[in-house]
């Protein structure tokens, strides 16, 4: 078993990260886990994931805070206890609302560390 606390996990820089945006690997194949990999993200009001695309799915479940998930041609609200499901190949983005940080847990497939 490997138990990680939010507060000791310091954010993951990486390259192309939008201002206001912080990842959290909790959960990686460096921790032993063969298949997937957990991240916290937090985005402060405001604040925007890049809009990007990568070959893999990625679940997204909205801890707290209100915002907007965007993908080509829709946008979509979203608040604390919503889920989203990304598929593979689909250019998307987090958008924080203007007065609310956001914080939401992100699982993609192991081997493909996120790139943005």
């Amino acid at each position: 078993m490997n138990l990680k606390r939010y507060a000791e996990v310091k954010p993951t820089p990486y390259e192309g990260l939008s201002e206001g945006v912080e990842i959290r690997e909790m959960i990686t194949e460096r921790d032993g886990a063969p298949h997937f990999a957990l991240r916290v993200f937090d985005l402060r009001p405001g604040a925007s994931t890049p809009f990007h695309t990568h070959e893999w799915e990625h679940e997204v479940y909205i801890l707290r805070g209100a915002g907007v998930v965007r993908s080509e041609g829709r946008e979509a609200p979203f608040a604390q206890g919503d889920s989203i499901f990304i598929p593979a190949n689909e250019r998307h983005c987090f958008i924080a609302g203007p007065d609310d940080a956001v914080q939401f847990i992100c699982v993609i497939p192991s081997k493909h560390q996120c790139t943005l």
